[in-house]
């Protein structure tokens, strides 16, 4: 996906009028779609992120999810175990920098502004509308950055046997060798 479309994909998912991904699940699911991943559509891992994990203001959602994406892909094309780790805390890392360095702010608090813990919290945020807008915009940041930097990544380059839908191996399938 061309960054034109990952920002169109962020916006349908993240706006859509069912409200179904928050923060980190639209930036997994539109990272899994864009890297071919097998079963792009399961945001399961990244339910508990969104509200910077849990609720509890925490390392932001847009942030979590790309992480999530990137480790995916970085166990999938890496055989080394220990080797694909550390490329994909690399690359999250460099998103990290990159996005504190836009945003002034890695953490849900304190990008949004709202405590969401406090009873009310969370619904006076999505009552604000702010998320329409800010938290689109970091999505988009995230996973145009993770785009950016898995594509400069060596370990990128290579050539993985996609899984049995076209995509790279899910799960529960170990790569092909």
């Amino acid at each position: 996906m061309a960054t034109p479309d990952l920002k169109r994909r962020v916006q349908q998912l993240f706006l859509d009028d069912a409200n179904t991904f928050g923060c980190a699940e639209t930036a997994l699911v539109v990272l899994q779609e864009h890297f071919a991943l097998t079963d792009p559509g399961d945001s399961s891992a990244a339910m508990a992120l969104n509200g910077g994990i849990a609720y509890s203001g925490g390392m932001c959602g847009a942030i979590t999810g790309a992480a999530l994406a990137a480790g995916r892909l970085a166990g999938y094309l890496i055989p080394d175990h220990s080797r694909a780790k550390s490329e994909a805390r690399r690359l999250t890392q460099a998103l990290i920098a990159d996005f504190t360095r836009e945003y002034k702010a890695a953490g849900c608090r304190e990008l949004s502004g709202y405590d969401f813990m406090e009873p009310g919290g969370h619904h006076a945020f999505i009552e604000s509308g702010v998320w329409r807008d800010a938290c689109r915009r970091q999505i988009e940041f995230a996973v145009e950055a993770m785009s950016r930097l898995v594509s400069a990544a060596d370990w990128a380059r290579g050539t993985v046997p996609p899984g049995p839908e076209g995509g790279l191996p899910g799960p529960s399938e170990p790569p092909q060798q």
